[in-house]
This record gives structure tokens, C-alpha cells and sequence, in this order.
């Protein structure tokens, strides 16, 4: 009852109204909420305390940022559900159209500082993307491998700029994008689908250990992060973890390679891996490496790699080159 007591009370104040239509529309930092609603970021910030203490809304730290969404709790889930089938008095639904049509600029920021820092950076990427195929064979490849297979709960781990939340979200039924960078997950926030983008959750999190539960995805995307690892089978194992039963993992990433320089232009820890590598770490970890593709075409070989998790099944691998 105290928990029903606090949402109502907190709901019965207009600017929290819309501070939870607002998040439910989409995720967003406290200035992105005081830039919307046209209020001084220390009063957004005091109606956000109530909404978090009555439990209708999660804080999450992004670096210097701090991110809001909705709350998971049961009551105010059971709120929620209320909300989609009350229809709004004609005032209440002018507010939350003019806020909705006001997030254009929220976005139109985020795309902004997305587009500055590319073309501060530009000339990195570009230098290791000469390197190896276009990036456009590798996603082709990514996408004929996981055919017509339902996405589900797709996991995308380094996401960087949000390229594959890109390419494969609108398939999933649900994504969640993790960085440990607040900088790139920044770029891919401003990738979001103004349609549908409540399905969207990114957070920070480092990929040896995940802020998720045991078999939260369906699918799981790693896509050119695994040279970064230190302990890449400690990584696969930990993805392994979060893999339900009959779910996929797949891994873009670099064959074994000489490129030493990699090491000081992009801080690469490991260069490059074995076929013979990546099954054994699969096995270890209960999958079944179930594809691989070769790339070549430069410096470079690219490879992905496929593994299944299910509980019994014929072990088939499946080797596919391409130059």
C-alpha cells in the first residue's frame, strides 16, 4: 500500500506527469529532460528524486551523465499498464505532444556531438578500415549468416557507435547495447529510431563483467571488441553466461595476424585469432561453433564466428571462404 501511496502522490504533481511520458517515449539525461520541458536542470532534478523514490523511474550513471528510465518495479509496472488505457484530458495530451515534438531537438543535439566527434576521430577508423575489406562485406556476411533466425533479445557488447543496434534493433524484440566508453555510447545513442526507441536500453558495462542476468539474450553481437580483451576466454565465458538456451553468439573479429603496430596506433591487446582458438574457447564454454566465414581482402582477414548454445545437438561446422 505504501508503495501505491508514493507513485500517487508523485504523479500528482503535472511536471512528473510529464517527466514519465517523456521517459517512456525514450531514455534520457537529465539536461535532455530540463532542455524539453524548458525548466532549470536543479528543479528537473528535484522532481526526478520524488519519481526515483516512489520507484516510476531508474537512475543510471553514464560518466559525468546520469540516464532515466522508467521503473521495473511491479507497481510501477502495474501503473504503466494503467497509463495505456486511460486516454488523457485534451490539455494533458496538448503537453505531451509539444514535449514529444520537442525531443526533435534532443535528438538533433545528440546526432550533432555524434557528427564532431567522427570527424575528430575520422582519420584513426579510417586508417585500420583500409586495412581489411569494406565494412559493408562484413555486414552483408553478418546478416546472410543470421538469415531469417528471430533476433529475440539481441545483446550487443562494445557497441561503439552503435552500428549493429543500427543494422540488426529493428529486427530484435528487444536490445540492449553495452559500452564501457560514456563517449561512444553518446554516438550511439543519437542511431536511435525515433520510432519504437522504448525497446532501446543502453548502459555502460565492461565485457568481463556484465551488469546482466544469466540467459538475458537470445542473441549476442561482438563485433570487431574481442582484440581488446586481455583474456579473451574468460570474455567468451562471460558472454556465454548470458546466452539462453538455443541462443547465438556471434563474433566479428580479425584473424591471426603480424600487425604489431596495432598494438600502439589502437591499442589492440591481442592480434588476431585461430580458428582452432575460438572453437576450443566455444567448447569450454558450452557452445557448438556452428559457422565460420573468412573475409580476406588486405592486410587484414576478418572473420566471424558462430556458436549455438542448446542443450543436444549434431555438431556441424560450417566454413565458408571468401577472397
Amino acid at each position: 500500500m505504501a508503495d501505491t501511496l508514493d507513485i500517487f502522490r508523485a504523479l500528482a504533481d503535472p511536471t512528473r506527469l510529464r517527466i514519465v511520458h517523456l521517459l517512456r517515449t525514450m531514455e534520457l539525461a537529465v539536461g535532455e529532460i530540463a532542455q524539453v520541458m524548458g525548466q532549470s536542470q536543479p528543479r528537473v532534478s528535484r522532481h526526478i528524486r520524488i519519481l526515483v523514490e516512489a520507484g516510476l523511474v531508474d537512475r543510471r550513471k553514464e560518466g559525468s551523465w546520469v540516464f532515466l528510465t522508467p521503473g521495473e518495479g511491479a507497481a510501477a509496472c502495474a501503473m504503466f499498464r494503467w497509463f495505456d488505457h486511460v486516454r488523457p484530458s485534451v490539455e494533458e495530451q496538448l503537453w505531451i505532444d509539444a514535449d514529444i515534438a520537442r525531443l526533435t531537438a534532443v535528438r538533433a543535439d545528440r546526432a550533432a556531438a555524434a557528427a564532431q566527434y567522427f570527424a575528430e576521430h575520422a582519420g584513426e577508423w579510417d586508417a585500420i578500415r583500409s586495412l581489411h575489406v569494406p565494412e559493408a562485406e562484413v555486414e552483408a556476411a553478418m546478416m546472410r549468416l543470421l538469415g531469417d533466425r528471430p533476433l529475440g533479445r539481441l545483446l550487443d557488447v562494445g557497441t561503439g557507435t552503435g552500428r549493429m543496434v543500427e543494422l540488426f534493433g529493428a529486427s530484435a524484440d528487444g536490445v540492449i547495447a553495452i559500452d564501457r566508453s560514456p563517449d561512444m555510447l553518446r554516438l550511439a545513442r543519437a542511431k536511435l529510431p525515433a520510432e519504437d526507441a522504448a525497446k532501446y536500453r543502453l548502459m555502460m558495462g565492461d565485457f568481463n563483467a556484465l551488469p546482466l542476468d544469466d540467459g538475458c539474450a537470445d542473441t549476442i553481437i561482438l563485433h570487431q571488441v574481442l582484440h581488446y580483451a586481455q583474456t579473451p576466454r574468460a570474455t567468451i565465458g562471460e558472454l556465454a553466461r548470458l546466452l539462453a538456451d538455443d541462443g547465438l553468439l556471434m563474433i566479428a573479429d580479425f584473424a591471426a595476424h603480424d600487425r604489431e603496430d596495432l598494438r600502439t596506433l589502437a591499442a589492440h591487446a591481442r592480434l588476431g585469432f585461430s580458428d582452432e582458438q575460438m572453437t576450443g574457447w566455444f567448447r569450454q564454454h558450452g557452445l557448438d561453433m556452428t559457422a565460420v566465414e573468412t573475409l580476406s581482402g588486405g592486410a587484414l582477414t576478418v572473420k566471424i564466428w558462430v556458436g549455438h548454445r542448446r542443450e543436444s545437438h549434431v555438431h556441424v561446422l560450417r566454413t565458408v571462404g571468401t577472397s
